[in-house]
């Protein structure tokens, strides 16, 4: 097969969203943005040996690079329409293609994402996914709006696809019963999209964690001008995380391991009675960890109202 003939085989995939106008197949997609909205957009590369080992699975490859990409939104408090796609293989194999694809679309069905259009080269293994999604206008969750006294909040559990990660090395003995569930967490991230839906009237900031909860709340506290405090035994470890590791080393973990893909985000105090509405509505568990101060931009750590101190820093591709 030729580029085209690859292209038209394994990603010229019907849709039915009414919105695209042109799909794949010509020089650019033709989208149908509703009235009264504004279109959110992100983009991010996965690289072989960067992001993901060389042999990893390609149905979980395929479904993590669209999710990574779907948690951005999750994010924003959009809803996710469209999709494009930039694969970079070294060589054809049909079998790779068709499991990659199978992971891929069945998350884009999952969340009614139409693939609009990407491209497809011949060189070292990478992809690149942007998606596109929608927001009703003034409704975006933006990493600025924090503010003095606000409450942080985390959903589900942090550093189980750290975990899983430490045991693909190696690095780390993780009990039978839990193996699966750590490696799960770490090749098939779920986009919190409904949570993101829900907070659009009621957290402050947002943003979702790719690179640890440390080095990404930094980020709040930088885009707002404030100072967050966290308190390290009020962070969500799993069942398997208190299994495998010390407290010490989950805490690590969940601070700066990466890849949870959950999201961080504050909430006024006025506002406690609808997170807890809104989020039992979305069926997910959601932590308190810390607050917003006012003060210098920074992530403290405390434990038992006293600071603490880890060895471990989020992740930074150029560090």
């Amino acid at each position: 097969m030729n580029e085209f003939d690859i292209i038209k085989h394994y990603f010229n995939v019907h849709h039915h969203r009414k919105d695209v106008v042109m799909g794949p197949g010509d020089d650019c997609a033709i989208l149908q943005v509703p009235a009264n909205t504004l279109l959110a957009v992100s983009t991010d590369t996965l690289v072989s040996g960067v992001h993901f080992f060389a042999d990893m699975d390609p149905e979980a490859l395929g479904h993590k690079a669209l999710a990574v990409n779907l948690s951005d939104l999750a994010a924003m408090g959009a809803d996710p329409c469209w999709v494009s796609l930039a694969l970079t293989l070294p060589e054809v194999d049909h079998d790779w293609v068709t499991q990659f694809c199978a992971g891929f679309f069945e998350l884009a069905e999952y969340y009614n994402v139409a693939l609009v259009g990407g491209d497809m080269t011949k060189g070292p293994l990478s992809i690149t996914v942007t998606v596109h999604g929608t927001l009703p206008e003034g409704k975006g969750l933006l990493r600025s709006g924090a503010q003095a006294g606000d409450a942080i909040y985390v959903t589900g559990t942090l550093g189980d696809a750290a975990l899983g990660l430490q045991q693909v090395l190696g690095k780390v003995s993780v009990p039978d019963e839990h193996q699966e569930f750590v490696r799960f967490k770490f090749e098939h991230p779920h986009p919190r999209i409904l949570v993101g839906q829900a907070l659009r009237d009621i957290a402050s900031s947002a943003l979702d964690l790719s690179d640890g909860l440390l080095g990404d709340l930094a980020h709040i506290c930088r885009a707002s001008g404030l100072r967050a405090q966290l308190e390290v035994e009020h962070l969500p470890l799993s069942d398997a995380m208190h299994a495998s590791v010390s407290q010490e080393q989950g805490w690590e973990l969940a601070l700066s391991g990466g890849d949870d893909y959950e999201l961080c985000f504050t909430v006024p105090e006025l506002h406690r009675g609808q997170l807890d509405i809104a989020l039992g509505h979305c069926g997910v568990k959601f932590t308190q960890v810390g607050r917003m101060f006012a003060g210098e931009p920074s992530v403290e750590l405390v434990h038992n109202d006293e600071p603490y101190q880890i060895t471990g820093q989020s992740w930074d591709h150029f560090r």
